[in-house]
């Protein structure tokens, strides 16, 4: 017998999985090259069947995603142009509650914005720790390279007492070191205040806090990175190429939709236009900066 374009249209597979499966060709541009697109298509179909079941049985990622396919398809393209693995460390999908219903938003993860700088060429190592109260913690801007940080080995939270703070830096390919960033709980209050559905008992920020806390310092890190034009270069290609896939005619509505890290906060002073000295006030590394410009599993 045959169907019609209506009976066609109420009988095709409009599941999460099946829209991932739609755009695969098109996530495959946005990637960067080293990435294989089925490997992260696979990650992505496999992201949406962890965490907690929901109404029928079904996963509440999958349920999110269904409400709203343009939101779930922003996260997944948001995520697909930094080249990061959705529904992991590197790149959080969790569930939020709009107009009370579960929908996608999308974050970058700590272990995501370290990729990102790997990535960038000019660092050989990043260190992000979290500070808690019962730690010894020695660092002196202009006159320690690197903070001092000593706890009892395979000590419990418990034990070392409530987070007090976080720090991260850089080692260069060049041996320099980047400028450490250090963030009380004021300047991460602050943060989470600003950041985008941070009260919602989905939200990474009461689910895996250390691990916000290490992703915040990392991020304020991000700014004192030099990057290649490579590396700048690649990061606006794929951003162009997602905002073409999102704002296509076909593409589901929503789809535009900025994720998390677009309202995420930020607590300290800008990053240097100019190469850093070693003499400086900062305590910066001397290095050369280039000629042009540059948020799942438990943590």
């Amino acid at each position: 017998m045959t169907q019609t374009v209506s009976q066609a249209v109420a009988t095709r597979d409009n599941s999460p999985a099946s829209l991932i499966t739609q755009y695969s060709e098109s996530f495959a541009q946005v990637l960067p090259s080293h990435i294989k697109p089925a490997t992260w298509v696979r990650l992505a179909q496999g992201a949406l069947k962890r965490g907690k079941r929901g109404d029928g049985g079904r996963f509440e990622l999958e349920i999110a995603a269904a409400n709203n396919p343009g939101v779930f398809l922003a996260a997944l393209l948001d995520a697909a142009r930094q080249g990061l693995e959705p529904g992991t460390e590197q790149y959080y999908l969790t569930p939020r509650k709009v107009k009370g219903r579960l929908e996608i938003l999308g974050i970058t993860g700590y272990q995501g914005h370290i990729e990102l700088m790997y990535r960038a060429g000019a660092v050989a190592s990043v260190v992000a720790e979290t500070v808690r109260e019962n730690d010894e913690y020695r660092y002196q801007r202009g006159i320690d390279d690197v903070p001092v940080h000593r706890y009892k080995p395979f000590a419990r939270d418990a034990e070392r007492g409530a987070l007090v703070g976080v720090y991260a830096y850089a080692r260069m390919k060049d041996g320099a070191v980047s400028r450490v960033v250090e963030l009380n709980r004021d300047d991460i209050d602050r943060i989470k205040a600003s950041s985008q559905g941070a009260t919602s008992e989905y939200s990474p920020w009461q689910k895996h806090e250390a691990a916000m806390w290490l992703k915040s310092a990392v991020r304020q890190l991000q700014k004192w990175v030099p990057t290649s034009a490579e590396f700048r270069r690649e990061q606006l290609r794929a951003a162009a190429e997602a905002h073409r896939v999102a704002a296509a005619a076909d593409a589901p509505d929503g789809a535009t939709a900025p994720q998390g890290d677009v309202l995420d906060g930020e607590v300290l002073d800008e990053a240097p236009t100019e190469p850093a000295r070693s003499d400086d006030a900062g305590g910066h590394a001397e290095q050369e900066w280039p000629d042009a410009a540059q948020p799942g599993g438990a943590p």
